[in-house]
Order: structure tokens, then C-alpha cells, then sequence
């Protein structure tokens, strides 16, 4: 985690600079309209810190993955500037452009504390291929370049890493929180440290599992996942989802954490549907699951021992929800868990994605420590991956 003490804005001198920002404004959109602008509201931090310090500010983002002229139409940021406008209430200038003549006039005629958002970078399939003279014709728009985006700070792409090659690079306020709150979980976490993975596939997980085993006390599996584990227990699974060519490696984890003494919880009870449907027949088996039924929660028993190991927890670590979350029927562990988590005293680390969605509609956002903006990003980190959105900034 060595890689994590990396020069800030505040570490750099922007006064006069024209300083490009990437951002996160992957926003959902239904009809043009935004639907929720939480990631242009975190923005806000780093965009006011730079134009109150004397920055003349050029926003980049993509939006969803265009792929033709007709999928252009539904990815532009138009919206977003129209937004971040209202927000900063301070006009924030867009053009359709990127690195053409109209993004460099714009640009070059920034006065200190003005902003601008050029178009969705993703336009250009360059972009993604993290082609040299396009981060290039990108890098020549700014003097300094600030990476705040950490939802895709996995990703070599660009505008994320491939810009940092040609400009003094520092990060943003949200990548800054980012790294030193789940860096710090890593490297020095408050005991007892408990991690709670959740979610369909023991394999999106098995790096992830294999970097916690060797620093956490617990390590809790729910979801569809812990299926494939019941299995490897021997384990009647009935028709629930689970991963065949996984079960091996799953005797494989199984048989580390007992060798490292670990406490290492799956459910003990489930509850299961006769259907995959939000009106189907639900039961609850303890230990195995007969024939003719899936699992698509876990049940109130295994609810209470994962309750339990979260109450006197000193950390914790969630990504990936407890079972279908998203049908009523079936969210009940994942309220549970989430319920748990913000009950305790402890530093709590929502790892994005589904875990961050429930614990926003649930309403328990305010108590906990820190919510990640980035799914695969903080997966990714959580693996003990180097990320190269972070990775290409100037270190301390």
C-alpha cells in the first residue's frame, strides 16, 4: 500500500493554472433527465477548492458506454453541466467538443475561477485503448491534471492514467478519502476487523478473499455465493445459483481459514423460493436446501450470528449484497446487515455498488464511516490491486 501517498490539489500551487479534472459524472439518465446527481454533488469539494484558489477549471467525465452516433445522443453531459450550473450557481460553460480547436479556444480564454465540462471523453474510442496522442491532445488543454474520479481509477484508460504522462498529476478530494480511509483499513485496521462479501460469484471475489483472509479476525459470506461454498461443505443446495467449477477452490479457502484460525461465517439457514420471482412460494431451511427450491436470502438465524459478529466489531468491510436484494420478499438479510453495521461503534467501509445502494435507500448513509464511489474500483482495491488512476499520480 506503499503506492497510496500521493500528492493532493493542495499540495500544488493552481493559481493561474488551467487545471483539467477528471470526474466522475457517470450519472443515471431516463430521458435526458438525471435521476440521481450524488456523484456531481461529490465533485463539488475539489471543483470549489480549485476555482477559490485562482484555477482556471476543465471538467472531463464519460457517461455510460457509447458505442454509435444513436447511443451518443443518450451519453451526452449536457445535462450534467446544466447541473453542476445550479449547484455551483455559477455558470459551468459546455461544448460538444473535446480536443478540437472549439475545447482549446474555450480553454485557453478560461479566466481564474471559471469552469468548463467538455464532452463525454468515451466519444472517442481512443479513450478507452488509453491511446498516447489522444491523452495527449487532452493533456495540452491544462497545466495540471487532477484525477477525482475513483470509480475508474481501475481502469488505463485516457483521461484516468494515460494524461498523467504529460502533465504534473495530483488527486482530488474524493480519491484523497478514497485512499487514506480503506487504505488505512487495510494496512492498520481497528479489531476486531470483520469482512462481510456478499454478491453472485465466489470468482469476482476470490482475490478479494485471498487478500482479507490474511488480515481480518472474521470473514462473513452471504449471497449467492455462499452456495458455492454450502456445497463444498456437502451441503444440499437444492436448484440454487452456484458455480460448479468453484467448489474445489472453495474447499481449498475453506481449509486456509480453518488452518489460520479465523472465523470464517456462512449461513446457516436460507430462505428459498420455488421460483426465481417476487410473488413465488418462499420456506426456510436450516442447514440444506431441499431439491425444487432456491436459495435467494439468508434466513433470521444466520441474520442474528452475522448481526452478532458485526456488534463488537472494530471495522468493517462490506461489498455485495445478502441475497436478491432488489426483490422485497428476499431483501431481509441485507437490511438485516446493514441494520447491524450502522448499530455499531465500529469504522464501517461500504465497498459501492449494491451494498452502497441499499444503504442509501435503507436511509443508514450518515452512520457509517464511509461510503465507497467506486464498485470495481474498490473491489479492485480491497484485492490489494494496484489501480492505475491512482497509481499514475505524483507521489509525495
Amino acid at each position: 500500500m506503499n503506492y497510496l501517498n500521493k500528492k493532493t490539489i493542495e499540495d500544488i500551487d493552481v493559481k493561474g493554472k488551467k487545471v483539467l479534472v477528471r470526474c466522475d459524472f457517470n450519472v443515471p439518465l431516463t430521458d435526458g433527465a438525471i435521476v440521481d446527481d450524488k456523484r456531481i454533488r461529490e465533485s463539488i469539494p475539489t471543483i470549489k477548492y480549485l476555482a477559490d484558489n485562482g484555477a482556471g477549471i476543465i471538467l472531463c467525465s464519460h457517461l455510460g458506454r457509447p458505442k454509435d452516433e444513436e447511443s451518443k445522443k443518450a451519453c451526452t453531459l449536457a445535462p450534467v453541466a446544466a447541473r453542476l450550473s445550479e449547484l455551483m450557481a455559477k455558470e459551468v460553460k459546455f461544448t460538444t467538443d473535446i480536443i478540437g480547436d472549439e475545447a482549446h479556444a474555450m480553454a485557453a480564454a478560461l479566466n481564474p475561477g471559471e469552469i468548463m465540462l467538455i464532452e463525454n471523453v468515451r466519444f472517442y474510442k481512443e479513450e478507452t485503448k488509453n491511446d498516447p496522442d489522444f491523452a495527449k491532445a487532452l493533456a495540452s488543454l491544462a497545466d495540471i491534471f487532477v484525477n477525482d474520479a475513483f470509480g475508474t481509477a481501475h481502469r488505463a484508460h485516457a483521461s484516468t492514467a494515460g494524461v498523467a504522462d504529460y502533465l504534473p498529476a495530483v488527486c482530488g478530494y474524493l480519491i484523497q478519502k478514497e485512499i487514506a480511509v480503506m487504505g488505512n483499513a487495510l494496512a492498520d485496521p481497528k479489531r476486531p476487523f470483520v469482512a462481510i462479501l456478499g454478491g453472485a460469484k465466489v470468482s469476482d471475489k476470490i482475490g478479494v478473499i485471498t487478500n482479507l483472509i490474511d488480515k481480518v479476525d472474521t470473514l462473513i459470506i452471504g449471497g449467492a455465493m455462499a452456495y458455492t461454498f454450502n456445497a463444498a461443505r456437502g451441503w444440499k443446495i437444492g436448484d440454487s445459483k452456484f458455480e460448479p467449477d468453484k467448489v474445489e477452490l472453495a474447499k481449498e479457502i475453506l481449509a486456509k481459514a480453518q488452518a489460520k484460525g479465523l472465523k470464517f461465517l456462512l449461513p446457516v439457514d436460507n430462505v428459498a423460493a420455488d421460483e426465481f420471482n417476487v410473488n413465488a412460494n418462499t420456506k426456510v431451511f436450516e442447514h440444506g436446501i431441499e431439491d425444487g427450491w432456491m436459495g435467494l436470502d439468508i434466513g433470521p438465524k444466520t441474520q442474528k450470528i452475522f448481526a452478532d459478529a458485526v456488534a463488537d466489531a472494530g471495522t468493517v468491510i462490506w461489498n455485495g449484497p445478502m441475497g436478491v436484494s432488489e426483490m422485497p420478499p428476499f431483501a431481509h438479510g441485507t437490511i438485516a446487515v446493514a441494520k447491524a453495521i450502522a448499530d455499531s461503534n465500529s469504522v464501517s467501509i461500504i465497498g459501492g455498488g449494491d451494498s452502497a445502494a441499499a444503504v442509501e435507500q435503507l436511509g443508514f448513509a450518515d452512520k457509517m464511516t464511509h461510503i465507497s464511489t467506486g464498485g470495481g474500483a474498490s473491489l479492485e482495491f480491497l484485492e490489494g490491486l494496484e489501480l492505475p488512476g491512482i497509481a499514475c499520480l505524483d507521489d509525495k
